[in-house]
């Protein structure tokens, strides 16, 4: 036998995985400038020289998630052509880039596209194993509607659907869904805070002007109620309280199901990008196995997202905890279904978030004297 030295170098998949949460498709009936091309916009774009200077309602949507998104905000718009389908765009554009979010800005008006953009979703899942949401709004109300016209008029379009990938906001300022948009956005905050969150400051834009119905009556918080009890996601205010803030990241799931409101759906989303290619990584790999230094092994390794995304810190006495708990010893569950397939079962735990708050004040008459 002779000598030999043979020098392998191995890959551990310890690098940082692609993160492409906060980042959105918006797509609708462009203005003649750049129709039927994936353009990669931010926070400091012209979006007059991007979208035209024709007004859209593309446009008016994307100038307000660029405005309320912050710094550091980045995206893409795909405007549509005459003829052309958001589905061909979102076809066009899964092929090109990966995206947190989908957000379709002309106006739809029944379930059946609710349905489809729900399959769509699913689709771009099953094809590329991305996930992602869905969100779209329904019409501005007519001159000729009352609120309550109005209500009824849109309440079809959510009323029993399932749609647990699908977000809905009406156009009742008119920059609704891209206000809503920039908001889960803002990268001041995570995936995990709700649209709802009134600490990070009102929405930006025009918001003092109230939208009236055909008998000129404002829009009150009675009428926002019932939009909201119908599933849609809307703007609201607090008596006595400067600013306009938005209300919850409705999403379309099922009576009792875990992703109701869109922080749920983000977080576990979120998850299922960065398990996907861990998992891909162990395929056949034999160091992987039932013994139970493997098995201890490879609770670790899936917990990574886990413990990547639990990573609180706390400035000056005040915790800001992370995206969920850090990963218990039972949130990672292997289980062996034959000689040759496993199954991983993986718990993400967000935190508590309080949105309805009650102060209880009592008087003390004791007499200490």
């Amino acid at each position: 036998m002779l000598g030999s030295v043979q020098v392998n170098n191995l890959n551990l998949l310890q690098g940082a995985l692609d993160a492409v949460e906060n980042f959105v498709l918006f797509t609708g009936r462009g203005a003649g400038v750049n129709e039927g091309k994936l353009v990669s916009i931010n926070a400091q774009s012209d979006l007059d020289a991007v979208l035209g200077l024709e007004p859209s309602t593309l446009k008016t949507q994307v100038t307000a998630a660029q405005l309320n998104a912050g710094q550091n905000w980045n995206a893409a718009v795909l405007p549509l052509r005459e003829g052309d389908t958001w589905q061909d765009a979102v076809d066009m554009a899964v092929e090109e880039m990966r995206f947190e979010g989908i957000c379709l800005t002309d106006p739809i008006s029944s379930q059946v596209e609710v349905e489809r953009m729900q399959a769509k979703a699913e689709s771009v899942m099953a094809k590329f194993m991305a996930p992602m949401f869905m969100a779209a709004a329904p019409r501005a109300p007519l001159p000729t509607e009352t609120w309550a016209d109005y209500r009824s008029a849109i309440a079809p379009i959510t009323s029993g659907v399932a749609a647990d990938q699908v977000t809905l906001a009406p156009y009742l300022w008119g920059h609704d869904l891209g206000t809503y948009m920039g908001r889960l956005c803002n990268k001041s905050v995570t995936v995990a805070d709700s649209p709802m969150r009134v600490k990070t400051g009102p929405l930006l834009g025009e918001w003092s002007v109230k939208p009236k119905d055909k008998d000129g009556r404002n829009i009150d918080s009675a009428t926002l109620y019932a939009l909201d009890a119908a599933r849609f996601s809307v703007p609201q205010t607090y008596p006595g309280y400067e600013g306009m803030y938005w209300g919850d990241g409705n999403v379309l799931d099922v009576n009792g199901g875990d992703y109701r409101v869109i922080e749920n759906l983000r977080v576990i989303q979120k998850c299922m990008r960065r398990v996907y290619p861990l998992a891909v990584y162990r395929i056949a790999d034999r160091s992987l196995n039932e013994t139970p230094e493997s098995i201890a092994a490879a609770q670790t390794y899936f917990a990574r997202p886990l413990r990547e995304m639990s990573k609180s810190r706390k400035v000056l006495g005040v915790p800001f905890p992370g995206e969920i708990h850090p990963p218990a010893r039972d949130a990672i569950t292997l289980v062996w279904q034959s000689k040759y397939e496993l199954e991983v079962w993986i718990t993400a735990r967000p935190y508590n978030c309080p949105k309805v708050i009650t102060c209880n004040l009592l008087l003390d008459l004791t007499n200490y004297a």
